[in-house]
């Protein structure tokens, strides 16, 4: 086997796999679009598979820009719920050692506890700390 074909092979092997991924980019815009009816994804989807080549470049052509804010838009909202999630986790919302006495304090300065009592529980949220 010459070297141009093991060569002309692996081009081949690596186009196939990016038109693979090119389709299936697509699709997965297709289907994530909000902006798209049931119709409107139907028809985009049945342009693609009848017609691959020209139905991806038209595709390309008419909601390419929309399709990079999409993905844009869906790494924004994940980075925000990974960040949440974090901050929930942590315990960082509100449930810091500072906010607990500053909300013991305010409940001794209203009478509802002794100092004893807010003491105790303050020994226990540093303690915990």
């Amino acid at each position: 086997m010459p070297l141009l074909d093991i060569f002309f092979s692996m081009l081949m092997f690596f186009l196939f796999f990016a038109w693979l991924w090119v389709l299936f980019t697509i699709f997965a815009d297709i289907f994530r679009s909000d902006d798209l009816s049931g119709w409107g994804k139907a028809g985009w989807t049945i342009l693609v598979i009848i017609i691959p080549l020209l139905g991806v470049l038209i595709y390309l052509i008419a909601r390419g820009n929309s399709m990079q804010q999409r993905s844009m838009q869906q790494a924004a909202d994940a980075a925000k719920t990974q960040q949440e999630y974090i901050r929930q986790a942590a315990g960082t919302e509100g449930n810091s050692a500072a906010d607990q006495i500053s909300q013991l304090a305010d409940l001794r300065d209203k009478g509802a506890l002794t100092d004893e009592e807010f003491q105790a529980q303050k020994a226990k949220i540093l303690a915990s700390a």
